[in-house]
């Protein structure tokens, strides 16, 4: 019995099954960390196999239900395979990343399918990268925000492709994957169809007939050029960028210490090999004054590195920050920034904000990941409060708060405080353009968000983290390696203290000039430029992405209403 066109176009691809684990796995494989960038353009094909099994299932008129598994089945093993080390920090908060963002990644891929039905396969593949890069705007910003699988995070692991991201910020990665993706799509469609053509004519006419036989893959050399082109172009320009720009700003020498201390048994009280907190303390002193010189300006000590809870009106009242201070008095001219974790207090519940707690001994207040700047012995210390929050861990969206305040789990229920505005700390006496900017952990892996500190004057990117609750996972190096963007982007030095993990530097190109290893007590000492430039990327922040978002809706628009005029 002879194939219909249908299934002729179908019959020689796998099974959207096998296609769908097939994308997940070449998603996974080209994603940081990898210790070289031989794998990371496996992203420029990863989304080919999405494309071939959603035009199979298309072909074969499968069932909108049939579409949306295979397309789920796609994502959540992209997911699971690239950010399953979640779990180890909170198991529901980890299957929750993996679970709900699949889902919710599902739904630009199903308004593309609609857009193609509309609007034809041209119209419809070319609104594939608007939706994308509209919902990854969104995930930017919303509650539930979880972008770390925004694609132009991929190239984090070859810092040296993506210099312009000066100008693009990290979405314009997201534009490169898609293009060179459907590129690939097209040049194989094109030649697998033609290939189909010169079989069937080869059947038809009679295998004998030398007209009949040409070669499978006749336009390869010219359209197969395109996509390599589109590959080698951006690059070739990175190479470039990257060749001519200089370090510029005036140099400061800085200190980060890694204290090393396990937040599952000895961070934290209650914990099998707690180290009490007079001892991290000492810990902390000691490492740093080993890497101290006469020619320090700044030291970094990680995320919650005081941990005991301080009210921020009655700190300096601590015994343990009066030793800080008795410490630095011995080291003048020395500024310092540590994680702590604070408490703040009002009035009544008016005053209050949305994440606000209440305790019949406490009365109403808020519970802070925060900044503590000691800038000199005589000035207050200065706080600036984690904004951008872990969902499930650090931040209950809202529609979940109403639930979660009514169930006893035996510890701290609710959402961490934040602040609107991004803090930049103001430049000591003896280094007048060391302007630092607290970005604590998962806040580095917004572009934009990390924009704004340098919008208000930042000249150092200052990153203080805990990456030990993620074990000896790929999590912490990947986050060290989205590091490595925030500082083509903004141009800016980073400075990296970890409690563990990985503690160093990294320059305004991107490169990691020092790494400590990880799981060791330590501390490194580099000199860093402090510039002052701005890029275009911070000038005008996310211009890709918000400008996706309106042609999303505008080809929304036009979809529906092209639709209805077909039914009139």
């Amino acid at each position: 019995m002879p194939m219909t066109t249908s299934t002729a176009k179908t019959s020689r691809w796998p099974r959207p099954a096998v296609l769908a684990v097939l994308g997940a796995l070449l998603l996974w494989g080209g994603w940081a960390p990898h210790p070289t960038a031989v794998l990371v353009p496996l992203l420029f094909i990863g989304w080919v196999p999405y494309l071939l099994m959603e035009r199979q299932l298309t072909l074969q008129g499968a069932r909108k239900r049939r579409v949306f598994a295979h397309t789920y089945l796609f994502l959540v093993l992209w997911n699971a395979l690239t950010t399953w080390w979640v779990s180890y920090a909170d198991l529901p908060a980890g299957i929750a990343a993996v679970v709900l963002n699949a889902l919710l990644m599902c739904l630009p891929l199903m308004a593309f399918r609609q857009t193609k039905k509309r609007l034809g396969n041209r119209l419809g593949y070319l609104s594939l990268p608007v939706f994308w890069i509209a919902f990854e705007q969104l995930h930017l910003h919303w509650d539930i925000t979880w972008p770390w699988l925004t694609l132009g995070n991929g190239f984090a692991a070859a810092p040296q492709w993506v210099q312009w991201y000066e100008y693009t910020g990290f979405l314009g990665g997201s534009v490169w994957v898609w293009a060179v993706n459907l590129l690939f799509f097209s040049w194989l469609i094109k030649n697998y169809e033609l290939k189909i053509k010169n079989e069937t004519r080869t059947t038809a006419v009679g295998s004998n007939n030398s007209l009949a036989v040409r070669p499978s893959f006749l336009i390869f050399n010219s359209q197969f050029l395109i996509p390599l082109l589109a590959i080698a172009g951006p690059i070739a320009l990175s190479y470039l960028i990257g060749t001519v720009y200089q370090e510029k700003g005036a140099p400061a020498e800085v200190v980060v210490v890694q204290p090393n201390l396990d937040p599952y048994v000895e961070k934290f009280e209650g914990g099998a090999k707690f180290v009490p907190y007079d001892e991290q303390l000492t810990r902390l002193l000691a490492l740093s004054e080993r890497q101290l010189t006469p020619q320090t300006r700044l030291i970094l000590w990680p995320e919650t590195a005081l941990e005991e809870s301080y009210w921020e009106n009655t700190i300096e009242s601590n015994a343990k920050i009066q030793r800080v201070r008795q410490w630095l008095g011995q080291h003048p001219g020395v500024t310092l920034l540590t994680g702590i974790t604070t408490l703040g207090s009002y009035p009544n519940k008016e005053a209050a904000s949305e994440t606000v707690r209440y305790r019949d001994d406490l009365g109403y207040y808020d519970v802070f990941n925060t900044g503590a700047y000691f800038a000199s012995t005589a000035a207050p210390v200065a706080f600036y409060h984690k904004s951008r929050l872990v969902p499930g861990v650090e931040k209950v969206p809202p529609v979940l708060a109403a639930i979660v305040s009514h169930i006893d789990l035996g510890g701290t229920v609710g959402s961490v405080g934040s602040q609107p505005r991004r803090t930049v700390y103001p430049a000591p006496a003896n280094a007048p353009t060391l302007r630092l900017a607290p970005v604590i952990c998962y806040e580095s892996i917004y572009g934009d968000f990390v924009g704004e500190y340098v919008r208000n004057g930042a000249t150092l990117l200052g990153l203080i983290t805990n990456d030990a609750w993620w074990h000896d996972s790929p999590g912490y190096r990947q986050l060290l390696s989205y590091g490595q963007l925030r500082c083509i982007e903004t141009r800016r030095d980073l400075a990296r203290s970890a409690n563990t993990g990985f503690t160093g530097f990294i320059n305004q190109k991107g490169e990691i000039t020092q790494r400590e290893p990880a799981w060791t007590p330590t501390a490194s000492r580099a000199t860093v430029h402090l510039n002052e430039e701005i890029t275009f990327y911070v000038r005008f922040g996310e211009l890709i992405g918000r400008g996706a978002q309106i042609l999303a809706v505008l080809i929304l628009v036009v979809a529906v209403f092209s639709a209805r005029f077909r039914k009139g």
